[in-house]
């Protein structure tokens, strides 16, 4: 039976599957690297490997990828020789190394070096072709596809996001990394990245030596532009952080990258205009730097005080490219210069390394003296022809920028030193020995030696090595080249207040000025005043407030007012709490000079009164009402103008209790007499009346009687008033703030009222009985002159009250003497001068006949 149909399609496809199968068991196995292979871009054969990876090339151009075809392969773009320097000092060690008889003795060492065009893509493919090879292996069909790693240790990346990613990619593996230029804090984390090591300080200290630095000039209120990658947002990161602590405000913090739109560096350039900060600190790669100052010099934006780092600081092809001179006066850190003796007749004598071949090269050479090698298919348009005669002596200033050639130099000889003990070397080395990548990090990792120039080589146990950084200053010479001026120095390993050191009389400052520049938010607050935050605002901008009464502030920016204690006020400045005036009412004062001569003018007057009483005692109108009251009316009125200097002076523990006693009981003493005159008096009138026997039972005894007990019952009170609660000195703080009262306490408030209660009722007792007397039928009647009296006494008593409550500090006292003064005053005079008118002016009237209503 014959099959007449053909077989399907998928049939034949299935056929051929077979047979190929079929014929493939009997070959070996070929395995080979997928996509296209990455070539080396310079290559040297040798008994042990180093790998390169440098991107020297800085760009790439712009591809569009349909997602139909094979992708083609990264066109690089924009040479960077500073990069190729570092190839050079790689190349440089490798030869020393080669050709010395101490290290590695028998040994050569080759290199591989690959460029990665600055992207993060390439860089993990060229990693990987240092680490498998690109070559196609046949291996028995049972064997895995894998075999020893190529190199034994690479050197490179230059940025930190590629280093990021290779150290990703090859950790696993344990191949040593050491970057020469790699300073991400992050890259310190051994968990993550196992194998990478590096011979530049971590940013780690670079972000807080920058922050130490802004905070020096005192600069908080700055500006931030970083590169949009892991070298850029992790060292800003670090910097605000710190930033924070130490008092300084980013205004704004922007990231770009060098191949972003135009539009994205175009906001940037807005944001700055726009700014008031006059600073700007930059994590900033050389690339984006150069990208950045090309964009500003556009629009001249000129006078700002760059901070750099590391990066760009110390480029020279920077500093070429700044034709406006937008980064002059810049400060920033920089690694310390190192000397390599031998680098730089070795890069002058490049020629000599039988490079022609090599196409990068060539367009090295090129880029150095634009010109242009002859090409048989084009000639070369405008450019001049390169004869590879040129002499590299004349770019001494742009070519031969040996400032971190070192850190290349010293990571070759770092792996080298680890070869030389691992194989055991001394005269020769130990060939059997089998190179393992990850036995090569562990010695790596503990290797402690010195250059031939004595810088000492170590890691830490992150990796890292010791952090140092040269502080450097940008300054023009006269023929408009830039100047990288070493004005400090900063190392970490030293105490916190000792890490930083500057000279400050060197430094030159943008635009080209000895004045270090200002930017703040908001100016500091001077002694005196205090910070208050605006709102919706960071801390750094605030506006400064006058300490109120009675607190001050004695330094700059400070953030509260102190009160002071309660014996000091503040002066006019609020800066300072001096000891506040004693006020109390003293002879010294005017004030209290016219109460004391009123005081002694009362006391004069009353003793003049009582010399004319007893001049003349025998006469009828003295002898009329009881001249034994009278003279001891007089006697207590003395007694009140006399207690009225108690309260003048500095209050005492004596004067305050003898004050206010003397007062009371003088003045009951007082109204007590005048009580009597006045109950004389009615007496008196009842006795003329017929059957009428009163005035034996008012005598002088009674009298006299009635008087002692009047008064001690004041006395009784006083006592008492003494013996629970006293009158004491006391420093009111209160009633005038920027004075200390020194006055006299009441110690108990009832006492106190008790006292002027008691003189109140007797006072009104007494004007009640001489208002009922004041019609009685006399010539001389004495009532109406009592009642008088007692009127303005008990008035000026009233009014007394609500002003004395009402009264501050001394003035308190002066309405208290003025009451005494006054009623004494009123007593004296209503009672008294009438009579003595009388006596001396009309002698004729002071007859007992006129006395009785019976004269004319």
């Amino acid at each position: 039976m014959t099959f007449t149909h053909k077989w399907p399609e998928q049939g034949w496809a299935l056929l051929q599957l077979l047979l190929v199968a079929s014929f493939s068991q009997q070959e070996e196995q070929v395995c080979r690297l997928r996509g296209d292979p990455e070539k080396p871009q310079l290559y040297k054969d040798g008994d042990i490997l180093l790998g390169g990876i440098f991107a020297f090339h800085s760009s790439w151009k712009e591809r569009t990828d349909n997602y139909t075809s094979k992708p083609l392969p990264l066109e690089c773009t924009s040479l960077n020789l500073g990069v190729y320097h570092l190839a050079l000092a790689m190349l440089f060690a490798i030869e020393e190394i080669n050709n010395s008889t101490d290290l590695l003795p028998g040994l050569s060492l080759g290199y591989k070096m690959y460029d990665t065009c600055g992207s993060i893509a390439r860089s993990v493919r060229v990693a990987l072709a240092l680490t498998n090879g690109n070559e196609a292996v046949s291996v028995p069909s049972e064997a895995p596809c894998t075999r020893p790693a190529q190199v034994q240790a690479i050197i490179g990346e230059t940025s930190s996001s590629p280093s990021v990613a290779i150290a990703t990619v090859i950790g696993p593996f344990h191949i040593p990394l050491i970057s020469p230029f790699a300073t991400c804090a992050c890259l310190s984390d051994k968990t993550k990245y196992p194998s990478f090591l590096r011979t530049i300080p971590s940013d780690y200290y670079q972000s807080r030596a920058l922050a130490q630095l802004v905070k020096h000039f005192g600069w908080t209120w700055v500006g931030a532009i970083r590169s949009n990658d892991d070298y850029g947002n992790n060292g800003m990161t670090t910097f605000r952080e710190t930033a924070q602590q130490l008092g300084i405000c980013l205004e704004y913090s922007v990231a770009f990258f060098r191949t972003d739109p135009p539009n994205k560096i175009q906001k940037i350039i807005e944001i700055i205009k726009i700014s008031t900060s006059k600073v700007i600190v930059t994590f900033l790669s050389s690339f984006d730097i150069d990208v950045l100052i090309y964009n500003l010099s556009k629009y001249n934006l000129t006078g700002y005080q760059w901070v750099g780092t590391e990066a760009w600081i110390f480029d020279s092809q920077t500093a070429e490219m700044d034709k406006n001179h937008i980064l002059n006066g810049a400060i920033g850190l920089s690694i310390p210069k190192a000397h390599v003796s031998g680098v730089r007749e070795f890069i002058l004598d490049v020629k000599s390394l039988s490079l022609w071949g090599n196409a990068m090269f060539k367009e090295f050479w090129e880029t150095l003296f634009n010109c242009k090698f002859k090409q048989p298919s084009s000639p070369t348009e405008d450019l001049k022809e390169c004869t590879g005669h040129e002499d590299l002596s004349g770019l001494q200033q742009s070519f031969i920028d040996m400032s971190l050639m070192p850190t290349v130099y010293k990571g070759v000889y770092a792996v080298a030193h680890a070869l030389h003990i691992m194989l055991g070397c001394n005269e020769t080395c130990n060939y059997k020995v089998q190179l393992d990548p990850f036995t090569i990090l562990q010695h790596i990792r503990v290797i402690d030696f010195r250059t031939k120039e004595g810088d000492e080589v170590y890691f830490n146990e992150n990796g890292d090595p010791p952090a140092k950084y040269d502080i450097i200053n940008w300054q023009p010479t006269g023929n408009g080249v830039v100047e990288f001026v070493t004005v400090g120095l900063y190392d970490a390993a030293l105490p916190a207040d000792k890490q930083l050191s500057l000279q400050n009389k060197s430094l030159v400052w943008a635009p080209n000025s000895k004045q270090v520049p200002v930017s703040v938010c908001s100016e500091k607050c001077p002694p005196g005043t205090r910070k208050v935050l605006q709102k919706g605002k960071p801390v750094c901008c605030y506006d400064c407030i006058r300490c109120a009464e009675g607190e001050i502030s004695n330094t700059t920016d400070s953030i509260t007012c102190v009160r002071c204690q309660p014996e000091f006020w503040s002066n006019d400045r609020r800066d300072a709490c001096v000891k506040k005036e004693a006020e109390f009412l003293s002879y010294e004062e005017i004030m209290g000079a016219l109460l004391t001569a009123a005081s002694l003018f009362g006391t004069c007057m009353t003793a003049v009164v009582a010399f004319i009483f007893f001049r003349y005692r025998k006469t009828p109108i003295v002898r009329a009402n009881n001249s034994e009251l009278s003279f001891l009316l007089l006697f207590s009125l003395t007694l009140c103008f006399l207690c009225s200097l108690t309260f003048i002076g500095r209050p005492s523990e004596w004067s305050c209790m003898l004050r206010h006693t003397a007062f009371g009981i003088t003045f009951v003493l007082c109204i007590s007499c005048v009580l009597g005159k006045t109950m004389v008096v009615l007496m008196a009138f009842r006795a003329s009346l017929p059957g009428s026997n009163v005035m034996k039972w008012f005598g002088p005894t009674q009298q006299r009687l009635s008087v002692l007990a009047f008064t001690l019952i004041q006395v009784v009170i006083c006592i008492l008033w003494l013996t629970i609660s006293p009158p004491f000195p006391f420093k009111n703080f209160k009633e005038i703030k920027d004075k200390i009262i020194l006055e006299c306490a009441l110690g108990s408030t009832v006492g106190f009222w008790a006292v002027l209660g008691y003189i109140g009722l007797l006072a009104s007792f007494c004007f009640i009985l001489a208002f009922l007397a004041r019609k009685l039928p006399d010539n001389f009647n004495e009532a109406k002159f009592i009642t008088f009296s007692m009127l303005i006494f008990c008035a000026v008593w009233i009014t007394f009250i609500p002003a004395y409550v009402s009264s501050p500090g001394k003035f308190s006292v002066a309405v208290e003497i003025f009451a005494i003064l006054a009623s004494s005053f009123g007593l004296l005079i209503c009672i008294f001068i009438p009579k003595c008118y009388l006596i001396l002016m009309k002698p004729d009237r002071n007859t007992k006949k006129n006395m009785m209503g019976k004269g004319h």
